[in-house]
C-alpha cells in the first residue's frame, strides 16, 4: 500500500512538472534575413527588451537605474535565415534569464555585433570588433545587422511563438570634412599593423592656430589632448550657438539648456583662440580605437599591441613635420580626462623625455590598491566586502551626495552579456584588455572570474609591474625622477562619481615624499566635484569640464618658460 501510494504522488509531480513545462516558455527565435546580409557571419548576438518607448532598445542598455534588459551569445558563421534561440538558459541583464523578467509589454530588439578574425603576430587567432569610424560603439557600428523594434507580452506563461528577424544594417558613418581652423589625418601605423596582421591606422583632429598660413617660418608646440574617441575637434566652434536649438536638460547637471551651454563654450573657446595675447600653438585629438574599445590607452599592452610606441614615434613625428610642429621633447605636453587623464600619466611616465608635462584630470586608477574600491593585492573578492555573515555589494558609481546608482557586480555582469573574452567594449574589459597578459587563446587574462568577483593574484601582480603608476614610479624613482621634476599635476574632485579620488590620494602621498629629486609639480582637489573636475576652483563642474583646451595653456606657458632649453625658439610662433 505504501509503495502505491509513493509511486501516486512520484506520478502526480511527474504529470504537474510535464504540464509546466509545456504550459510555460521563454524563448524568442533571432534570425537575419538574406537582404541584411547574404554572408555567414561571427559575432554577439544581442536580444534586447524595454518598457521605455522613447527611444529603440539598443540606445538604452547600461548598468544605471534606468537600464533596460539585455541577453547575449556568441554566434559563429551564422547564416540568414538561421534562427538562434534565447530561452530561458541564456545569460542576460540586470535579469539574469528570460524566465525572470517581469509580465507586461515590452518593445523588443535584436542586434549582431559583427565580429573579424584577426591572425595576430603572436601567433593567435582572435575574433574581434573591428572599429568601423563610429568609436567601437556596439550600438551605432557601421555593418552591424539590427531589427526594427516591435511590441510583445510577456505573460505568465512566458513568452511564445516570437520571431524577430534582423533586416537592418547600420550604414557607414562619413568622416567629418576639413575646415579652415581644423584637418583631420589618417596614417597606417607599421607597429600595429605587423601585430594585428592588417592595416590598422591612426588618426588624429588638428587645430591650426591663428595666423598659421600667415607665417611659414613659425613652429609651434604641441598639445595632446588624450580621451574617447573624437568624431572630430571637440569644443570649438566659429559661430554662436544655434538658434533654433531646443534647450535640454541635463539631469547630471541639473541645468537646463546644457547643450546651448555647450555650443556657447565651444564658441568662446575660438574667441580666445583668436585673442592676440593667447600663444600659438597646435591642439590635436587622436583616434586610436581598437577592436577592444574605443580607444587603447595609449600604451604598450599584450593583447592590443604596441600602441604607445605607434602614436609616439609614428603619428606624433608625423603631425609635427605636416604642421611644422618643433618636434622636441620640451615642446609637447599631455593632457586629458577620466580615461585620457589617465593616458596623460601614463605616457608621461613611459615616455618621460618625449614629453614636457601632463594634466591629468580625474585619472582612471593610477594605484591600484584604489582600483575604484577594491585593492587587488589584498582583496579575495571585488564584487562583495569581506564579512563573515554580512553580503554588502561593492558600489561602482556614485553622485556628488553619494547615492549609489550601480554596483561592480552589475556592471561586469552586464559586460559579460554584452560580450566574453573582454570583448564587450566597456569600461572594465578593456582595463583587462590594456593591463593583462595575453591568454593561450589570444584574449587578455582575467583579473578576476566575471561571475563570481574572485581575484587571481597572479594577474594583479602583472598588472602592478607594468600598469600601476604609483607602483612603478615608486620602483623607478630613482631613475624617473630627473625627467619627470615638474611635470607631473593631478587634478580630481573629492565626490568623483568613480571613486578615482582614492587612487589620486596615495599617489598624492607617494609624490610629497619624493626627494632627490622632489617632483615639484601639483595634485589639486575639488570640494563635492564629480567626475571630469580639471582643477578649476572658480566655476561649477559642468562648466570646467568644457574648458580643458584652454585650462592648461598657462601652466604650459609657465612650464615653457622654466624648462625650454637654452636656444629653444620661443619666439616665432609668439605672433601676434
Amino acid at each position: 500500500m505504501k509503495t502505491m501510494l509513493q509511486f501516486a504522488v512520484l506520478t502526480f509531480f511527474l504529470l504537474v512538472s510535464c504540464q509546466s513545462k509545456s504550459d510555460t516558455d521563454f524563448s524568442i527565435n533571432v534570425s537575419f534575413s538574406e537582404n541584411a546580409s547574404g554572408e555567414a557571419k561571427d559575432g554577439r548576438l544581442l536580444l534586447m527588451l524595454s518598457i521605455n518607448d522613447e527611444e529603440e532598445p539598443r540606445f538604452q542598455i547600461n548598468d544605471g537605474l534606468n537600464t533596460q534588459l539585455v541577453f547575449g551569445m556568441n554566434v559563429d558563421q551564422m547564416r540568414s535565415g538561421e534562427k538562434k534561440v534565447f530561452d530561458a538558459d541564456i545569460f542576460g541583464f540586470p535579469y539574469e534569464s528570460l524566465s525572470k523578467v517581469p509580465p507586461g509589454e515590452y518593445n523588443v530588439q535584436a542586434l549582431l555585433h559583427v565580429y573579424e578574425t584577426f591572425d595576430l603576430s603572436t601567433g593567435h587567432t582572435v575574433k574581434l570588433p573591428m572599429d568601423n569610424g563610429e568609436g567601437q560603439q556596439w550600438n551605432r557600428s557601421p555593418g552591424n545587422l539590427y531589427s526594427k523594434p516591435f511590441k510583445i507580452n510577456v505573460g505568465e506563461k512566458g513568452i511564445q511563438n516570437v520571431d524577430v528577424v534582423m533586416d537592418q544594417v547600420i550604414p557607414p558613418i562619413e568622416e567629418p570634412k576639413d575646415t579652415e581652423w581644423v584637418k583631420h589625418i589618417k596614417i597606417r601605423s607599421e607597429k600595429l599593423s605587423e601585430f594585428w596582421g592588417r592595416d590598422m591606422y591612426l588618426g588624429a583632429h588638428v587645430l591650426l592656430p591663428k595666423g598659421f598660413e600667415e607665417h611659414p617660418e613659425a613652429k609651434y608646440p604641441l598639445m595632446v589632448f588624450h580621451g574617447h574617441f573624437p568624431s572630430d575637434f571637440g569644443g570649438f566652434r566659429t559661430t554662436p550657438p544655434d538658434s533654433d536649438l531646443e534647450p535640454e536638460y541635463s539631469e547630471r547637471f541639473d541645468l537646463e539648456g546644457y547643450n546651448i551651454i555647450q555650443q556657447q563654450e565651444a564658441y568662446d573657446f575660438y574667441k580666445r583662440w583668436n585673442e592676440p595675447d593667447f600663444p600659438r600653438m597646435l591642439i590635436i585629438e587622436i583616434q586610436h580605437p581598437t577592436p577592444y574599445y574605443d580607444d587603447s590607452y595609449a600604451v604598450n599592452s599584450a593583447s592590443q599591441g604596441p600602441y604607445g610606441d605607434a602614436i609616439t614615434y609614428e603619428l606624433i613625428p608625423y603631425i609635427e613635420k605636416k604642421f611644422r610642429g618643433i618636434g622636441e621633447g620640451w615642446s609637447r605636453f599631455l593632457y586629458g580626462g577620466s580615461t585620457g587623464g589617465w593616458e596623460a600619466l601614463a605616457v608621461q611616465v613611459k615616455y618621460p623625455e618625449e614629453y614636457n608635462g601632463c594634466f591629468a584630470a580625474c585619472p582612471d586608477p593610477i594605484d591600484f590598491r584604489a582600483y575604484c574600491l577594491t585593492n587587488i593585492y589584498e582583496d579575495d573578492n571585488a564584487y562583495y566586502y569581506k564579512s563573515a555573515h554580512k553580503k554588502l555589494e561593492v558600489p561602482s558609481h556614485r553622485n556628488y551626495l553619494g547615492q549609489v546608482q550601480s554596483t561592480l557586480r552589475e556592471g561586469n555582469h552586464l559586460e559579460l552579456v554584452l560580450g566574453d573574452r573582454s570583448r564587450s567594449g566597456q569600461q572594465w574589459d578593456i582595463w583587462e584588455a590594456t593591463y593583462s597578459p595575453q591568454g593561450e587563446d589570444g584574449y587578455p587574462v582575467r583579473l578576476w572570474d566575471k561571475m563570481t568577483g574572485d581575484i587571481d593574484h597572479r594577474v594583479a601582480e602583472y598588472w602592478k609591474e607594468n600598469y600601476d603608476l604609483r607602483h612603478i614610479l615608486e620602483r623607478d624613482w630613482h631613475k624617473l625622477g630627473d625627467d619627470l621634476k615638474g611635470k607631473i599635476h593631478i587634478y580630481c574632485g573629492d565626490m568623483d562619481n568613480y571613486y578615482l579620488n582614492n587612487a589620486v590620494y596615495l599617489m598624492e602621498d607617494f609624490l610629497e615624499s619624493t626627494t632627490e629629486p622632489y617632483y615639484a609639480g601639483e595634485v589639486l582637489y575639488g570640494d563635492r566635484a564629480e567626475h571630469c573636475w580639471n582643477g578649476d576652483p572658480e566655476q561649477p563642474n559642468a562648466i570646467s569640464r568644457l574648458r580643458y583646451n584652454s585650462m592648461y595653456v598657462p601652466k604650459i606657458m609657465k612650464r615653457i618658460a622654466e624648462s625650454a632649453p637654452k636656444g629653444a625658439d620661443l619666439t616665432s610662433w609668439r605672433y601676434r
